[in-house]
């Protein structure tokens, strides 16, 4: 470790960024219903955004059916909309305060679609990933600059911060390309 910064804190942080993205694209379907589809839903709740699963239950009882059972009756407007407003392509019939979302079968359409959903999971990853590496950059500098840490050191560190991000980029794009083969397996 340098004075400036802690390489294993900045690795840990990089890999939740890996962690985010794997729970992401899990919430991606290949084929049956999962209650994590729903995950990445946020809701205009109460004056603020909530995750779908604090305004509600989420179950999956058939292959091909997701059910939300909506815990406030005032919520089920805005449950409705965030789930079709969410990007997954879902279509939610509301019966009475429970929502049942039937899934569409996989056309071709449908797995580009995901796909780009996926692309656009792990893009987000990427950055995330960019701006620990640039926190930690800046952690350099000001130990470089502070005199905690000397010229050699610091290169050595940022050397070492942008062999740890390309890492992470290249498993972020490896996480990826194996989701997108599950998602266009027909």
């Amino acid at each position: 470790m340098a004075d400036g910064i802690d390489l294993n804190e900045i690795k840990k942080r990089m890999e939740g960024a890996l962690a985010s993205l794997h729970k992401d694209l899990g919430g991606l379907r290949t084929g049956r219903a999962s209650a994590s589809l729903l995950d990445p839903v946020m809701v205009d709740a109460y004056g603020q955004k909530m995750p779908l699963n604090q305004v509600a239950n989420v179950n999956a009882p058939e292959p091909k059916l997701i059910t939300v059972q909506i815990w406030d009756k005032s919520m089920v407007g805005p449950v409705d909309k965030a789930v079709r407003e969410a990007g997954l392509g879902l279509n939610p019939v509301v019966d009475g305060q429970n929502l049942r979302i039937p899934l569409p079968d996989l056309n071709e359409e449908r797995r580009r679609e995901l796909v780009k959903v996926g692309r656009d999971y792990a893009e987000n990853a990427k950055v995330a990933i960019r701006h620990v590496r640039r926190d930690g950059m800046e952690g350099l500098k000001k130990a470089e600059k502070d005199k905690e840490i000397g010229q050699d050191e610091a290169r050595a560190s940022s050397e070492k911060v942008q062999k740890m991000t390309d890492d992470m980029v290249s498993e972020a794009d490896r996480i990826l390309a194996a989701k997108e083969a599950e998602i266009m397996q027909v």
